[in-house]
């Protein structure tokens, strides 16, 4: 393994203590010794390297989510900073790991998607999306050459045990978040004896997302669902002087103002327009972390004046419309892309690339409008909007063959317990999923976190006690901890 010293941002002072190296894995597994790609990795060099342990991997979960500069988290305690090496690595596919991509240009990619729309709900909406989404399968099968046939998760596995190799360690230390939980599932079970610690914390359920991708993505609407719940009822609980969106019977004005957008945009004081997609995609997002929740409410009730006040574009900056509601007028980036642009398109594809390979779904375009209908019967904020996510797998060109999928079994015994970390309202993966994997797994503990959250470590100083004594020492947490995050998304002003 050759590292160099370098610095993730270049626009600071170097602090001497990263290094960066790309390392070489084959594309294709049937062919180890055939043509390789590079995976981007980036490390944290332990600050006691006297008493180092080996090094932590991290994965941020996506799929296609840059885990590069995820080295540089400070989610984790000073001792686990101490005594290993962080090391973030972009799976392959991904930002600086040969990215996958779909165009050749933005402006193609922008052209194609802005024929397709969010939360797609008139006959036309539906047809233009499902045209587009076909349309960007066929421009995958054009354009993203053979690493478009080795994106499967099991492949990202393959690829973590080789570098795992390559530092040094005899045994794997891991964290995976979100979808990064599958990587530490499929790690576990592949590779049961190496397993030295994986946390997977925002888990998926690895036997559903593997054997049936509708279900699965129906049972993450009920999760956002939830957590939407949660909200507002916490909401309510705190009361207008802590939370905007409080006043009245909160759960029958959100459903009001969801009804109102299916119908009719609405047209804010700045000119901005708010859409059925804008607002579902920016609830959705900000469900995802607790520090978000008071700002929603907030711009939640904006948007509620100017939905029942009449002329809505006659509303002065006063009355707290202006600024407050715009911000439900975008829609919220899909993932976080971390790579410096280097070609005319600078996104990548990695997404579907991964979720089409992994997630089986039938090759029947016209099915996700009906479960579109169906879904939004028990979910009526996220059903249409979750349903919408995976059309593209239906006429998807590379589909994971035999030995590009790992499917299970999921409960190999591991040399050491895995750490499964879930929260009671987690929106992108709802706490019965942590539940599961905790089932699924072959010896493992399930810590539980009561917040409006996706992911946990960093977020309560109980748990990363917990998880430092689990990395550092090999220690795991007692079963059955049901511990509080450090904040309160409604403070007392």
């Amino acid at each position: 393994m050759s590292w160099t010293p370098c610095n993730p941002d270049p626009t600071k002072p170097d602090p001497g203590i990263y290094d960066c190296a790309t390392y070489p894995v084959p594309l294709d597994y049937a062919k180890p010794k055939g043509e390789t790609i590079g995976i981007a990795m980036l490390r944290r060099r332990a600050s006691d390297p006297a008493h180092r342990i080996g090094s932590l991997f991290l994965n941020p979960g996506g799929p296609g989510g840059s885990g590069y500069l995820w080295a540089t988290t400070t989610r984790f305690d000073k001792k686990v900073q101490d005594r290993f090496d962080l090391v973030g690595f972009d799976p392959r596919g991904v930002a600086r790991s040969n990215p996958l991509r779909c165009f050749t240009t933005n402006e193609e990619s922008d052209a194609l998607w802005e024929r397709a729309t969010g939360v797609p709900v008139t006959a036309t909406e539906v047809r233009d999306t499902m045209a587009a989404n076909r349309d960007y399968a066929a421009a995958c099968g054009k354009n993203a050459g053979p690493l478009i046939k080795h994106m499967s998760t099991i492949n990202v596995v393959r690829d973590l045990d080789r570098m795992r190799q390559a530092v040094g360690d005899a045994q794997l230390t891991f964290a995976g978040f979100s979808y990064g939980t599958l990587i530490g599932a499929t790690y576990a079970n592949m590779y049961p004896s190496k397993v030295r610690a994986v946390i997977v914390d925002g888990n998926v359920d690895p036997n559903l997302r593997m054997t049936d991708g509708l279900e699965y993505d129906r049972q993450r609407a009920e999760g956002f669902e939830l957590s939407l719940k949660g909200f507002l009822e916490r909401c309510a609980t705190a009361g207008t002087a802590r939370c905007a969106f409080a006043g009245g019977d909160n759960r029958a004005r959100f459903d009001a103002i969801r009804n109102h957008l299916r119908t009719s945009p609405v047209t804010l004081p700045s000119g901005a327009e708010v859409t059925l997609s804008s607002f579902t995609s920016q609830v959705a997002n900000a469900l995802y972390a607790q520090s978000r929740l008071a700002g929603l409410a907030t711009s939640i009730q904006a948007l509620d004046v100017a939905i029942n006040t009449q002329g809505a574009r006659s509303l002065t900056k006063g009355q707290g419309v202006t600024g407050a509601a715009d911000l439900l007028a975008t829609v919220a980036p899909q993932a976080l892309r971390e790579a410096p642009a280097e070609t005319p398109y600078t996104s990548d594809d990695s997404y579907y690339g991964v979720n089409c390979q992994d997630k089986p779904y039938p090759p029947v375009p016209q099915l996700f409008p009906l479960a579109a209908k169906v879904w939004e019967l028990g979910s009526p904020t996220f059903g249409r909007y979750q349903a919408f996510d995976a059309p593209p797998c239906a006429s998807w060109p590379a589909p994971a063959l035999t030995n590009e999928r790992y499917t299970g079994p999921w409960n190999k015994k591991t040399a050491n317990k895995v750490m499964v970390i879930g929260n009671l309202y987690d929106p992108a993966t709802q706490y019965k999923f942590a539940q599961r994997m905790q089932r699924q797994l072959g010896d493992a503990v399930l810590v539980t976190v009561d917040s409006i959250e996706h992911c946990a470590i960093g977020r309560s100083a109980a748990l990363n006690v917990l998880v430092t004594d689990y990395l550092v020492n090999r220690t795991a947490p007692a079963a059955g901890q049901t511990l509080k995050a450090d904040l309160d998304p409604f403070p007392a002003v």
